[in-house]
């Protein structure tokens, strides 16, 4: 009895301690760990967010490149880290979202080893054509695909953009085949040289050559314009029923303290509606976005489910 009651008191001295280091989170700097190359979008992202939470929380919050493809290596780390909250990741949709839906085995599990904080970021792609190109809107490029399907193809980095262009095909009719790319900036350059047909591009390499006159948007993928790209309609308002967004946000491992998660959660919200976040990210052709955790973790299930579908139906497949 008296042995029993030893252990209980020291169980409850350290539930206490548990509690009392929680209530304090956090009394160390904070590492955000980023699966991408200095000086991307998510690398921006991360430093954005990484400044507003040093200064709403008190401690440093240190950005760590992990650069890798499909960001594996960036969320392996997180993965193995302590579930402490001093460990953070800045995660998009590719390799929390399309790489399960495209690789046949990962050394992590998106859904089981991490923690949705909150969602940071919404991006819409835009399809781009070369600026002298003779299509003027979708209708134009869907045409010129169908009747020219051996002079028709698509440039893409990644399972992200191929999915997302098979998926435009899907909705459109068009015909064009598939040239991989080891980047956006090379998908960019392609498209701009005529050695590809058009690309879907994400907002950063798309606005430079877009103002740079190297590329004309056709259409971006968002329910509505772009503030980044005003004169740029939606697909639906070319009559495409298709809405494509990808995402950033931020995560912690799996088993992080809940009261750790809601702090961070509530941190973010408040981030992104700063001035300078709203600005930094227009830039970029971002839109600020925060999200519950629960609401975070049920958008990442249903779009993980989708893209799997998709994946499995064109048979696209990621090789590590």
């Amino acid at each position: 009895m008296i042995r029993r009651n030893i252990f209980a008191g020291m169980a409850l001295i350290a539930l206490g301690l548990a509690a009392h280091a929680q209530d304090k989170y956090p009394s160390k700097p904070i590492k955000l760990i980023v699966g991408y190359s200095p000086g991307g979008s998510n690398d921006i992202v991360a430093r954005i967010i990484a400044t507003r939470l040093g200064d709403s929380l008190g401690q440093a919050v240190i950005v760590e490149n992990r650069p890798s493809t499909g960001a594996i290596v960036g969320a392996v780390v997180t993965k193995q880290a302590p579930a402490d909250g001093y460990t953070l990741m800045i995660g998009a949709s590719g390799p929390l979202v399309i790489n399960a839906a495209t690789y046949a085995s990962l050394p992590y599990s998106p859904q089981k080893d991490f923690t949705p904080i909150s969602l940071v970021a919404n991006f819409p792609l835009i399809v781009s054509v070369k600026a002298d190109a003779k299509y003027n809107a979708m209708t134009d490029l869907i045409s010129f695909t169908k009747e020219n399907p051996q002079l028709s193809n698509y440039a893409s980095s990644s399972s992200t953009f191929q999915l997302a262009t098979e998926m435009l095909k899907e909705r459109t009719g068009m015909l064009a085949m598939h040239v991989p790319y080891k980047g956006s900036g090379d998908s960019m350059k392609s498209v701009a040289s005529g050695e590809t047909t058009f690309s879907m591009l994400d907002p950063g390499p798309a606005s430079g050559a877009i103002n740079g006159k190297l590329l004309r948007g056709l259409a971006v993928t968002s329910d509505r314009r772009s503030a980044t790209f005003p004169n740029v309609p939606t697909l639906k308002e070319q009559g495409i029923d298709l809405s494509i967004q990808f995402w950033i946000g931020l995560f912690a491992p799996a088993g992080t303290p809940g009261p750790i998660v809601k702090l961070l959660e509530a941190e973010i919200a408040k981030a992104v509606v700063h001035p300078q976040t709203v600005k930094s990210m227009a830039q970029l052709g971002l839109e600020p976005a925060s999200s519950t955790s629960e609401a975070f973790a049920r958008q990442i299930s249903q779009e993980t489910a989708s893209w799997s579908a998709l994946a499995r139906q064109k048979n696209i497949k990621a090789e590590q």
